[in-house]
């Protein structure tokens, strides 16, 4: 696997992570289902309502 790849799935999930704590959800949450979904779980994470 590219190593550019992995980077930059990692950075997703972290950038996730983030924007989920802001919207004051578990931010490991969101990290573990964005390195699965990508940036389907970004999609999704910016569709949802903040707490």
């Amino acid at each position: 696997m590219d190593n550019q790849y992995v980077v930059g799935w990692g950075t997703l999930a972290l950038i996730n992570a983030g924007l989920a704590q802001v919207k004051n959800r578990t931010g490991l949450n969101w990290f573990l289902l964005s390195l699965a979904l990508g940036a389907l779980a970004t999609f999704s994470l910016l569709l949802v309502e903040k707490r």
